[in-house]
């Protein structure tokens, strides 16, 4: 079987911990790599990116220099923050045809309305109370280690630089991608809407599967085991999935 390699590009807050346990849940020839960005874990102490490009390019060259030549087969993976990033870094891939030495088969979004649309209610700016508390009503998910005062100084500075990079973010063309995209929502996300996921339609060329899987918008943090299934098996048309 030929492996294919699940480039996962975190959401806002998240480091490459997050889908180290992927690692060992993914089904047969699925290899899991997550995309170590700055401001988090190893790279703590490099500044965290305000906007799209340079984290797209970093992460670009993280996966060309991991996979090297020998044309990996790809599927690239982003939820909420993540998404914008995978499909800046789809368009990336593609527009470099033939000399990054990857084969991207698919692009799987999760947790995000369609690349255009603005996000209306913020947190940028917010005083640290309120920012933090208006992040945890936007993921409906908060990290415990926000709760303590010395860990939160040291996580706020990369957490409002990923919110300001996802608040600002406009994509960097308006041509569809070619490969076929799947996006993903948890059925109870009070968040992103199934008319929410849809808008990818837009965003390729090719077929749009939308899926849906138990939980809510941080479902992937419950049951990671359903989406790597999902990713794994392919699928054919819109599903309706509660793996």
């Amino acid at each position: 079987m030929e492996e294919t390699v699940l480039i996962c590009l975190p959401f806002a807050g998240a480091g490459p911990s997050f889908f180290t346990p992927w690692q060992a849940l993914a089904p047969a020839g699925l290899r899991v790599l997550p995309v170590q960005l700055p401001g988090r874990e190893k790279r703590f102490v490099e500044p965290a990116y305000t906007s799209a490009a340079p984290a797209v390019e970093d992460a670009y060259a993280q996966v060309t220099a991991a996979l090297g030549a020998g044309g990996s087969r790809v599927v690239l993976f982003g939820h909420s923050m993540g998404a914008v990033l995978a499909y800046e870094l789809a368009h990336r891939i593609e527009g470099a045809p033939g000399t990054a030495g990857l084969r991207l088969d698919a692009l799987v979004v999760s947790g995000s309305p369609g690349p255009w649309t603005v996000r209306t209610d913020r947190a940028g700016g917010l005083p640290d109370e309120e920012f933090v508390a208006r992040v945890r009503t936007f993921a409906g998910y908060a990290h415990p280690a926000l709760e303590d005062p010395e860990m939160r100084e040291l996580l706020l500075p990369s957490l409002r630089a990923d919110v300001r990079l996802h608040e600002t973010y406009v994509p960097s063309s308006d041509r569809p991608l070619s490969v076929p995209v799947t996006s993903v929502r948890g059925r109870t996300d009070t968040l992103v809407g199934a008319a929410d996921a849809a808008q990818w339609s837009r965003a390729t060329t090719g077929r749009l599967t939308v899926a849906e899987l138990d939980g809510g918008h941080m479902y992937l943090a419950e049951r990671p085991e359903a989406l790597l299934e999902l990713v794994a098996e392919g699928t054919g048309g819109n599903a309706d999935r509660g793996l």
